[in-house]
């Protein structure tokens, strides 16, 4: 007996986000249907226009914004941005340079380099930790 495997489906906003693209920005088709997990790969594999259009141009979720400006999406938040952006405001932003954003990348790199730290102390942990046994 051969059991019949579905196609795994996910909601709309999932594959959005999968994808790295704001959802009311997609087209309609896209926003009322479901999408199996291989039409995802193949939207990655080889992006329609309207799919390397979003990418390149926005609008952007919040999550792509931070990381282009470098900083959390909680900074984004404390800074007052809560919608999404497009390419040429994240660059106006950078451009722009305000107070809020040169805080929050310091705080980001505070972050980044503790994370670091941390993760150099658990290494020599776990080798100290090896060589003992």
């Amino acid at each position: 007996m051969k059991s019949h495997q579905s196609a795994q489906m996910m909601k709309p906003a999932t594959a959005a986000k999968k994808l790295g693209v704001y959802l009311p920005a997609t087209p309609t088709a896209f926003q009322e249907g479901e999408v199996s997990r291989a039409e995802l790969s193949r939207l990655q594999a080889d992006p329609p226009e309207w799919l390397r259009e979003l990418r390149q141009n926005g609008p952007h979720p919040r999550p792509v914004v931070a990381a282009r400006l470098g900083v959390s999406i909680a900074g984004l938040a404390r800074g007052g941005v809560t919608e999404p952006l497009t390419s040429e405001q994240i660059e106006a932003l950078r451009q722009e340079s305000p107070d809020w954003l040169e805080k929050e990348r310091a705080t980001q790199a505070e972050v980044r380099q503790e994370a670091a730290r941390l993760k150099q102390r658990d290494a020599e942990k776990a080798a100290e930790a090896d060589s003992r046994d």
